[in-house]
């Protein structure tokens, strides 16, 4: 009979980079474990502490399917399950053998962990059928998806600016939230919490190390109509639910359930009433938590259809009133795009159906920096205001242009070095005595400075104490910084595949599990290592086959050594000989 250990190590073997990658993942893994092949990660797979872990965190259906010892339920005439299914679940986890048969170990270990929980074994009672919004509930869920959407791309420009930075638990740091929240982006520092969540689920930003990155598909849906950023973000929100929550079909069961499905997770409670808060945020739950028509279909698995909440939603204009005090005022909700562009050269002072927007020689600089050019500018506002451009904001537009690029920042090519110019001998003076800037190790150089310090830090040095800076690139063309990381990167390095490359690539290099040979070698390292007494069956000369005792004291040069107790001796053993081995 094969022994569980070695039964996993088989099916972890087999199994594609992937797959085993997503496995370690559930399991919670740590990329750096010291496994050397799959052997130790089977025993460590099975260890009682992990195996403890990945039960609690299993839904009823799942506990119930293995407190059966038939997890295979549901499974097709092939043997192959079904999306959503239980024994999908569990032989992800590494917790099903051959026929999908649960292990002997896992069984000995959901009685010790349920001992406490019987019930977790029992069908949940029946979810109540949806209850469905009525009118006057539906508007006000609507009206709170459009408020949670703009407070979203609110977070999300902050976040393309200057990315949200992590704290060693992974929450976002007390000074991006004191900063949010009196930007007036969120109404209070916990529910950015809510916000991240959801972007991270429909790809909107990625979570990487110490900070918040958003992705190619947050800068397109921060351009994108209302009613398409709510298709995005409940998608995202239901393909993000755990397993335990989605149906066989694709879509979720109702969340007036939500809280028994995970019924051996301490921590789960408090996750499901934090799901349903975000449900509401986004009008997929009223206050009552009736839902609203337009879940129906997200819920049965297909797309997501906000036809029937944009009867509920404000209109979005296209124009604004532009003021001689250098402000634009919107009389309804600008539809994105045009709040998209507006914000690169303004700075928005209040935000709700009617929001102000300020001019100031920073924003269009930084417009400017971004590419707007006051030609561009100018056509921009020409197109989008019903009142013409005032004369103090053209003015405002001209002395900026004519002043922004007066400090340029590039890379000399023969030294190496980063060197700050400009036409102003004055500033170049001011530049390289301002205290703000001494870290930089600016020292003239002829009627320059340079830095050992790299181009785009100097630059943002310079654009944060207020400088009319510009990068140039080794041409002398002027180029556009933002200052982000790569999302392409961070999406890379939270990809499962990735984080586990190294640690599968040691396991695949190390002893193999084909054969007896291996097997017989795994036990024999680990007699050793503990140092214990085992009964080696040997094949003699003769062909006969001896058992002995022995304490295992040493493996090497295909060579077993061990100290026979019975005839108080020292025996070397050939590997080769031995036939079999077994705990005395």
């Amino acid at each position: 009979m094969v022994s569980d250990e070695r039964a996993l190590a088989m099916r972890l073997a087999a199994r594609d980079d992937v797959t085993l990658a997503r496995t370690l993942a559930l399991r919670g893994v740590s990329p750096s474990i010291g496994w050397h092949d799959f052997f130790d990660a089977a025993a460590g797979l099975l260890d009682a502490a992990s195996l403890d872990r990945a039960l609690t965190r299993l839904p009823r259906t799942a506990l119930i399917a293995l407190s059966r010892t038939d997890a295979a339920a549901g499974a097709s005439s092939d043997g192959t399950a079904p999306p959503g299914s239980p024994a999908l679940l569990l032989d992800d986890l590494g917790l099903l053998g051959e026929g999908r048969a649960p292990f002997t170990t896992v069984i000995d270990r959901l009685g010790a962990v349920t001992a406490r929980r019987p019930d977790a074994l029992t069908s949940a009672q029946p979810a109540a059928t949806r209850a469905e919004s009525g009118t006057r509930s539906a508007a006000a869920a609507a009206e709170r998806a459009f408020t949670t959407a703009g407070s979203l791309a609110d977070v999300l420009l902050a976040c393309l600016q200057t990315p949200l930075t992590r704290t060693g638990a992974g929450t976002i740091g007390a000074p991006d939230r004191k900063r949010l929240t009196e930007a007036g982006a969120i109404e209070t520092p916990e529910e950015l919490d809510d916000l991240m969540e959801s972007a991270a689920a429909a790809g909107l930003a990625i979570a990487r190390d110490r900070e918040w990155i958003v992705t190619d598909a947050g800068e397109r849906w921060l351009a994108s109509p209302t009613a398409l950023r709510w298709t995005e973000i409940a998608s995202g929100f239901r393909d993000a639910l755990p397993r335990g929550l989605r149906t066989a079909s694709g879509g979720y069961f109702p969340p007036s359930g939500w809280a028994d499905t995970y019924p051996l997770d301490p921590e789960w409670p408090a996750r499901a009433a934090r799901l349903a808060q975000i449900a509401a945020r986004w009008g997929l739950l009223d206050a009552d938590g009736a839902e609203p028509a337009w879940t129906a279909s997200l819920r049965q698995g297909g797309p997501a259809d906000p036809t029937e909440m944009v009867a509920h939603l404000p209109a979005e204009i296209d124009r604004v009133y532009l003021q001689a005090d250098l402000t634009a005022i919107a009389p309804g909700p600008l539809a994105p795009h045009l709040d998209l562009r507006l914000r690169t050269v303004a700075l928005r002072e209040s935000r709700a159906q009617a929001s102000t927007y300020r001019f100031t020689a920073e924003s269009i600089g930084r417009g400017m920096t971004e590419g707007e050019t006051a030609a561009s500018i100018r056509e921009f506002l020409a197109e989008l205001s019903l009142t013409g451009i005032p004369q103090p904001l053209d003015y405002l537009i001209e002395s900026t242009a004519a002043r922004h690029g007066l400090v340029r920042v590039r890379v000399d090519a023969a030294s190496g070095r980063t060197r700050v110019e400009s036409a102003d001998p004055g500033l170049v003076e001011t530049i390289a005595i301002d205290h703000a800037l001494r870290a930089l190790g600016l020292v003239a150089d002829g009627d320059a400075l340079s830095s050992r310090v790299a181009r785009d830090p100097v630059y943002w040095a310079l654009a944060d104490a207020r400088y009319p800076v510009m990068a140039q690139d080794e041409s002398g063309v002027p180029e556009s910084l933002h200052r982000r990381s790569s999302a392409a990167h961070a999406a890379a390095a939270s990809d499962p595949s990735a984080v586990y490359a190294r640690l599968i690539g040691v396991l695949r290099g190390g002893q193999g599990t084909d054969g007896e040979a291996a097997w017989l070698g795994r036990e024999l390292e680990l007699a050793v290592r503990a140092r214990t007494e085992i009964i080696v069956v040997v094949r003699m000369p003769d062909g006969t086959d001896r058992p002995l005792r022995l304490e295992a004291t040493g493996l090497g040069g295909g060579r077993l050594r061990g100290r026979d107790r019975a005839a108080d001796i020292e025996r070397t053993l050939p590997v080769s000989s031995i036939v079999s081995v077994r705990p005395a």
